[in-house]
């Protein structure tokens, strides 16, 4: 299991840009907080580029992920990632979130794409961002309607971190590798 392999994987599977980016957000984010814990910082930034690699082809619960952890066992990814993966979609009841890993991806997963959203309005993108502004923008119905402000929230709770302090965490190494993501000024990923 290595990046390289994941991240052709990814591409195999994923043509949306927006769709990449978002992936690559969570590798950062993951991998983050796998320093901050002390983990295997591969493998969590793994479970974050490959977690919605499925998605593009079937969009749909439950083949959003259970098509993606066939082809993962397949392919020979441990048991752990997959299960990580296939917990941060709520509909599989049969995999709730047990792991620190499982519980990071979840906590991680909407608030990076609202982060993604909320740069995308900033005239600095990612940068000088503060989880303050996040904040202010969740308590607006219509912007990024399609995130569910619960699951940022109740993903913060189930992890055991201060909201704040994780959307401030999490835009931090997002900010890591904010020309990728098109977050920088200009607002344009760089290749």
């Amino acid at each position: 299991m290595n990046r390289d392999e994941a991240y052709a994987l990814l591409c195999e599977y994923t043509k949306s840009d927006s769709l990449r980016r978002h992936m690559l957000a969570l590798e950062a984010a993951m991998r983050a907080y796998a320093r901050r814990y002390g983990e295997d910082e591969r493998k969590w930034s793994i479970v974050g580029l490959l977690h919605d690699f499925d998605y593009e082809r079937w969009p749909n619960p439950p083949d959003h992920p259970l098509k993606g952890a066939e082809i993962l066992a397949e392919r020979g990814y441990p048991e752990d990632v997959i299960y990580a993966i296939k917990s941060h979609a709520d509909y599989l009841e049969d995999c709730p979130r047990v792991s620190l890993m499982d519980k990071t991806l979840y906590a991680c997963d909407e608030l990076a794409g609202f982060i993604s959203a909320v740069a995308a309005v900033r005239p600095d993108g990612i940068h000088g961002m503060k989880a303050k502004s996040v904040r202010k923008k969740m308590k607006q119905k219509a912007f990024a309607a399609a995130i569910n402000r619960e699951d940022i929230v109740r993903g913060a709770e189930d992890l055991g971190v201060d909201l704040n302090e994780h959307i401030q965490f999490v835009i931090d190494a997002m900010a890591q590798i904010a020309d990728e993501l098109g977050m920088s000024p200009g607002g344009s990923p760089n290749p």
